[in-house]
């Protein structure tokens, strides 16, 4: 299996309008909700990936999160429905809910998030220890997702500590740079994640590739670092590469694109193929999840 592990679901509001005006009353033609949050959208993201296989198949996913209230009710439905097998360790507290609201006369996509609120010490607790427990017996750990208020920065760095399993980090700041000194696999963050990362801002490619070698060095074996529908960077100690995704018209929905290319990745680690063919699979992945409304719902074709 595949665990995918993070402690920032969310239960996810899509607003559409025809046309949004700042200040005044707005009306949506259409309203979806979904389960969604970067745990939740590598998870369904594998699933589907991975629709295709039998359900024994080492390769499907396993995700581990905290929710709570009526949010979190409607999170464990959606996620029943989705048939993505996880585990939920249970909070009083509701859920966070976030919305998406897309203009379609500008294209333009706005979010909304609520951030994370407080976990209990015992929640976070039971999570690390689940990670270490569900880690021996998968073939690649995913660690998503920005950590709850209060919880200290070296939370993820302290759950990768005698980990042997390949894993993919998608967090940035204080609690990424913990991580590196226990090499993780693959770290991938966008261009704005990493110049908060390396603190410093980052005005042309080099001086990402600069910083991208920075964290190898640090210890990350590859990074990985997106920019929208722009180039993707790749980096290990001695090599980089650029790549250029495919261009895609009539962009319906672009949030959870980066969560599908994480997935791709983790596919590709467990199938043990190399970071290029892997992000492959990461990059059409993202291209088809861009075509539909709600995100991760991407087409194993």
């Amino acid at each position: 299996m595949i665990l995918v592990a993070g402690l920032s679901p969310a239960w996810q509001q899509i607003m559409e309008f025809d046309h949004l005006s700042v200040g005044e009353v707005n009306r949506a033609r259409h309203v979806t909700w979904c389960a969604s949050g970067k745990v939740l959208n590598v998870g369904i993201a594998l699933q589907n990936l991975t629709s295709s296989e039998p359900p024994e198949s080492k390769h499907r996913p396993y995700v581990l999160s905290a929710v709570g209230g009526w949010s979190g009710s409607a999170i464990r439905d959606d996620m029943i429905q989705q048939g993505v097998t996880s585990e939920w360790l249970a909070l009083d507290t509701p859920t966070r809910v976030c919305t998406t609201v897309l203009n379609r006369s500008s294209s333009q996509t706005t979010e909304l998030v609520e951030n994370a609120g407080e976990i209990p010490t015992e929640i976070s607790v039971s999570f690390q220890q689940r990670v270490r427990e569900l880690a021996p017996e998968s073939r690649v750990a995913v660690l998503t997702g920005s950590l709850p208020a209060q919880v200290p920065s070296s939370f993820y760095a302290e759950m990768l500590q005698g980990l042997s399993v390949p894993t993919v980090l998608d967090f940035r700041g204080p609690e990424l740079l913990a991580c590196l000194p226990h090499r993780p696999t693959v770290i991938k963050p966008n261009r704005e994640e990493l110049a908060k990362t390396v603190g410093r801002e980052l005005s042309s490619e080099s001086d990402v590739l600069s910083a991208m070698r920075e964290l190898n060095e640090q210890g990350a074996e590859w990074v990985v670092v997106t920019a929208g529908p722009g180039a993707i960077l790749v980096s290990s100690i001695d090599r980089n590469w650029r790549v250029e995704p495919p261009r895609v018209p009539d962009v319906v929905n672009p949030i959870g694109c980066g969560d599908c290319l994480a997935a791709g990745l983790a596919l590709g680690l467990s199938r043990e193929i190399n970071i290029l063919d892997a992000l492959q699979i990461g990059i059409q992945a993202a291209a088809d999840n861009v075509r539909q409304i709600l995100p991760a719902r991407c087409s194993p074709a």
